[in-house]
């Protein structure tokens, strides 16, 4: 069985809807499919939860009318029979409702998040009437029946893969099984959701639960490109990439998919294709296991990072002092992207600044600090083993004219970073495709 997920563009309109609804039953295999909210809706839904925490009922249900409306609009071009006409608005009609219901009370943050799940639940049922109504063999499973985390916010995949085994040798012989992306329930039975990654993360903990043939996330992007095609000319999907690639290049910026996603499907050894519901012939990109030798795949890059900086005489020699460092960040749960040390200096980059003045007046306390902010990391991925001979040198001679404030190499495999001002980053990255990708052609 294979898992095909579609983002909130891919069902962003009835048309989009019907064309996932061709591409699903396509094969005339059973394919378990999860689904997001309709682009824009979970915007309205946070918009409604906001004015509520803001005590403005009023304001709250006038999003909620518009958000109706606009569904039962919907409705009309969806489908074609009065029967499932019918039996989508009175849906509907319970679902307002119950968003109407939050107005009257006082609000609460667990109520956030029940409010923001409607919009993958409105989706799906929406989805399973219009497959009904064609004729499809479709069963409709709540993710909140399976999904599920643990008291430290993580999916518990035991727990995941008995329910959905459970519930899906119970709902045998369905062609189509739908579920909601995102959602969830946390370790104390309350609506939750899986923060990163989203729906792709959905897609692979059903697809690692289920041990899939593969996991398909349809976007409106023909896979994952070779550099950033809003900022660089001639760029190119990469057709394979390797799990820790499609990771390095996730992390450092590429954001169709979040690192954090693939890791099911990573350990279960099931391949992630990434595909365009804009053109499903296209071949899109695939993540698996296998590895390329001798080829640099793709770059990214990664804005709004800040370099920190701090030299001290006492690191000479010393032994403790990086710890010392480093429970700083640790202490205000700032993770570190990049690092470089000398004898009595050590530079770092995070890309959250949310305590820096804390984390400042902290490392004050043993050296001497400087802060750099507004720079981007400039990532480049393939098989950049040390053995292959001068793969560090195509890059470094492609920034040979881009100031650079940090690199990091030797820590992955697959990976040598750039830390420079983000003015330069649209330079740096086309010079890095004219230099690695386009220079043969």
């Amino acid at each position: 069985m294979k898992v095909m997920k579609f983002g909130g563009t891919s069902v962003g309109s009835p048309e989009r809807m019907k064309n996932v609804a061709s591409l699903v039953t396509e094969s005339g295999e059973p394919t378990f499919v999860v689904l997001s909210a309709m682009s824009g809706t979970t915007n309205s839904l946070v918009e409604i939860s906001d004015y509520l925490y803001k005590k403005n009922p009023e304001g709250a249900n006038e999003i909620i009318n518009a958000l109706e409306k606009k569904y039962l609009g919907h409705v009309e071009e969806l489908y074609a029979s009065d029967e499932y006409k019918q039996k989508t608005r009175d849906f509907l009609r319970e679902e307002f409702d119950y968003l109407r219901s939050f107005t009257k009370d006082i609000f609460t943050s667990f109520e956030e998040k029940s409010i923001v799940a409607q919009g993958e639940v409105i989706s799906t049922n929406m989805m399973a009437n219009y497959l009904q109504e064609c004729g499809v063999n479709t069963c409709l499973i709540s993710a909140l029946d399976f999904m599920r985390t643990d008291k430290n916010s993580e999916p518990d995949p035991q727990y995941i893969k008995e329910k959905l085994t459970a519930i899906l040798n119970d709902k045998a012989d369905f062609q189509i099984y739908i579920t909601q992306g995102f959602i969830c329930r946390n370790a104390y039975g309350e609506i939750d959701n899986l923060q990163r990654g989203g729906s792709d993360y959905t897609a692979s903990l059903v697809g690692a639960a289920i041990n899939a043939e593969e996991i398909q996330i349809w976007t409106d992007i023909d896979g994952m490109h070779n550099n950033d095609p809003r900022v660089v000319d001639k760029t190119e999907a990469v057709r394979q990439l390797n799990f820790e690639e499609a990771a390095e290049l996730a992390y450092f910026g590429a954001k169709i998919l979040h690192p954090t996603c693939i890791q099911p499907a990573k350990y279960a050894g099931i391949p992630v294709r990434m595909k365009n519901t804009m053109d499903p012939k296209a071949e899109g990109t695939i993540v698996d296991n296998v590895i390329v030798r001798g080829k640099i795949k793709a770059v990214a890059a990664k804005d709004n990072i800040t370099a920190i900086k701090i030299k001290s005489s006492r690191m000479l020699l010393a032994t403790g002092f990086l710890r010392k460092v480093f429970e700083i960040f640790e202490s205000y749960q700032t993770p570190i992207d990049m690092i470089a040390t000398s004898e009595v200096g050590v530079s770092m980059s995070i890309d959250n600044d949310a305590h820096l003045n804390e984390i400042v007046d902290e490392l004050k306390k043993y050296g001497t600090v400087t802060v750099d902010s507004d720079m981007t990391i400039i990532c480049v991925v393939g098989d950049l083993d040390w053995s292959n001979l001068g793969f560090e040198t195509l890059a470094t001679e492609a920034m040979k004219n881009i100031p650079v404030r940090m690199i990091s190499y030797g820590g992955s495999n697959y990976n040598i970073s750039f830390l420079i001002k983000g003015t330069d980053k649209k330079r740096a990255l086309q010079n890095l495709s004219d230099m690695l990708f386009n220079k043969n052609k």
